[in-house]
């Protein structure tokens, strides 16, 4: 059965969907990227993460095999599956906080970007890790791990208030460069058995999705634009000019 609307007239500026001051309404975001919805589906991918580890710990770290095998096209495909393999619950435990902060902020900043900006860093974080890692003769190595996907998501944020110069999002910029700049450290070669090559392939692909969005959010305040001079003999209307406050 099809619904039926009563119309009602109303002042000019709502017959085109205007609010009475003229401006359109705000379009409702979807309750994934409002902060409760984002922390909900950040949440259930770190559970799916644990549930994960708890089949890989039963069968003897198995599923580690589907990390990614450097130098080996047979070991590309496991680029996509490393983020949800652990090393041990440690391993896990020690990547659970940081993925769920950076990821919920990069997640309310939009379901889209946080979906082109993941796959992006998790690619170019694996294709680091295929290509530069080098394993010693004789042995046979599998990297797995979320924190590749983690340092992306941090250089993303960091590097993304710097590229739109927005206030809101420089401020946390701020906030994660306090909390996580630590992290980036982990670009650099350290101790034997983390893999420096994915966290500088996630780094690099968090920078770049920075300057490639840059323009696709919010951006900082624009100079007013010069108002022209009215022409002779034309009345002149005083007014004030309201400039729109940069969005989060």
């Amino acid at each position: 059965m099809e619904a039926m609307t009563t119309f009602n007239p109303g002042p000019p500026s709502s017959l085109s969907g205007l609010s009475p001051t003229g401006a359109k309404p705000e379009k409702k975001r979807p309750a994934i990227e409002r902060p409760v919805g984002a922390a909900i589906f950040m949440l259930a991918i770190l559970a799916l993460m644990y549930i994960v580890e708890v089949v890989d710990q039963s069968s003897n770290l198995q599923l580690d095999h589907y990390g990614i095998e450097a130098h080996r096209l047979d070991g590309l495909p496991g680029i996509f599956a490393a983020p949800f393999l652990h090393n041990g619950y440690a391993h896990l435990s020690a990547n659970a906080l940081p993925f769920l902060l950076l990821g919920w902020l990069t997640l309310i900043g939009g379901l889209k970007r946080f979906v082109v900006v993941s796959i992006s860093v998790i690619i170019t974080s694996g294709l680091f890790a295929w290509a530069l890692t080098f394993p010693k003769a004789n042995t046979v190595v599998y990297v797995v791990g979320a924190s590749g996907l983690i340092t992306g998501w941090l250089a993303y944020l960091l590097f993304r208030g710097i590229f739109t110069r927005n206030v809101g999002q420089i401020a946390v910029s701020v906030i994660v460069l306090l909390l996580y700049g630590g992290v980036l450290w982990g670009i650099f070669p350290r101790a034997e058995g983390v893999s420096w090559q994915a966290h500088l392939g996630g780094a690099v692909g968090g920078i770049l999705l920075a300057w490639l969005l840059r323009r696709s959010g919010p951006t900082a305040l624009k100079p007013k634009a010069k108002r022209p001079k009215p022409a002779k003999g034309s009345a002149r209307r005083e007014g004030s000019d309201s400039a729109q406050l940069p969005s989060f």
